[in-house]
């Protein structure tokens, strides 16, 4: 079988819980990060089997991986150093306020590259709207330690349609971002009321709003602004420089094979989903304990390539709106409701026998890829 490439690693710690996040998260409590550290590579030990040689990307996501001390992070890197090459893709997740020049200088030693950086916003409003625990000028000083560590590849992550978020106040965050900031990548994210979070039971109570026609004009001016400063708009939510773009995400999209570790941690491998058990107590005692498992089908793959490729600047084949379980032609499906529908409406455009989102389309992402499963 072919050996897997892309690897995550799932940190939960987060000082303070936002209310908006559904991802599987705790304070760090009584538990000791010496233990949750030995679980992991005892998680890999267990798991390298399916492993290439070198990882094409690693991805450490949370919570807030940056929370880990140094001494932890080089613990962790000690263990995963066999699988890292020069040219392996390897991210961490951080928040500002959660490193320093030092630590950021081991962070970049020990063989990390790229920095996801949770800005969300550089409006004090906003970011107590989305009980964030740092400050704009916080966000800002991080990006710029970061630069003086030696990252080049810098992401930072912008959330838009914020209850009380106007086109001014996002402008401002584009602003920053694009003429004093000048990271590599940007990704900026609709906010969406999840299940099993406050801010869904704001929602629900009437106290935060929902409002697709401020979604839709805050996600154009997004595209408008970082377009015009020199970012391809490669999926829906994300945005980079020529060289800048997610590999580990591109991964996801296309439908690649993945090992994830850590609580919580899901892994795709050779047509079996299957998910470590949310519960880090639980996982430090039993590291390669799986809740869920699952066998996907060709016709599972097929929906899962529509809802993501879609969503990307290469687009989807067309082949794959048949069912597996139906024999059709090009020429059927291009006959077919709603392709027709949708391409007469601007919303989709066929090309080399793909299906691209139009402009007009983007906005709409999520409804057409349901039409075309």
């Amino acid at each position: 079988m072919s050996p897997v490439f892309h690897c995550y690693i799932h940190i939960p710690f987060c000082h303070h819980i936002c209310p908006y996040c559904a991802f599987y998260k705790h304070k760090p409590g009584k538990l000791a990060n010496d233990a949750f550290i030995a679980a992991i590579l005892s998680q890999l030990d267990a798991e390298k089997s399916v492993l290439a040689e070198k990882l094409d990307t690693l991805y450490l996501g949370g919570g807030t991986p940056s929370l880990l001390s140094a001494v932890h992070l080089e613990a962790l890197f000690r263990g995963l150093r066999p699988f890292i090459s020069p040219e392996t893709e390897v991210t961490l997740e951080a928040n500002p306020a959660t490193f320093d020049l030092k630590k950021a200088r081991i962070m970049r030693e020990i063989g990390i590259n790229r920095i996801s950086l949770g800005v969300q916003s550089f409006q004090t409003g906003i970011l107590k709207t989305l009980g964030r625990d740092h400050s704009g000028e916080d966000a800002k000083i991080a990006f710029e330690i970061l630069r003086e560590a030696g990252f080049t590849n810098i992401s930072i992550d912008l959330m838009f349609s914020i209850p009380g978020q106007t086109e001014s106040l996002w402008q401002e965050d584009l602003d920053i971002v694009t003429s004093e900031l000048k990271p590599g990548h940007v990704s900026c994210y609709n906010l969406t009321y999840e299940e099993d979070t406050e801010f869904l039971k704001r929602h629900e109570s009437g106290e935060l709003d929902e409002n697709e026609d401020r979604d839709a004009n805050l996600f154009y001016q997004a595209i408008d602004h970082l377009e015009a400063a020199g970012f391809g708009h490669y999926e829906i939510s994300n945005y980079g420089q020529s060289g800048f773009e997610s590999r580990h995400n591109r991964a996801y999209w296309t439908g690649k094979d993945y090992l994830g570790l850590g609580p919580g941690a899901v892994s795709t491998i050779h047509g079996i989903r299957a998910k470590a058990l949310p519960d880090t107590a639980r996982f430090v005692e039993s590291p390669t304990l799986k809740t869920e498992h699952e066998t996907l089908t060709e016709e599972d793959r097929r929906i899962e390539a529509i809802a993501m490729q879609l969503r990307t600047r290469e687009g989807l084949r067309i082949n794959r709106v048949c069912s597996t379980n139906e024999p059709c032609s090009i020429e059927t499906v291009l006959r077919s409701n709603p392709i027709e529908s949708m391409t007469q409406q601007g919303l989709i455009e066929i090309r080399d026998e793909r299906i691209f989102l139009t402009r007009e389309g983007k906005a709409l992402a999520d409804p057409i890829a349901s039409a075309l499963i």
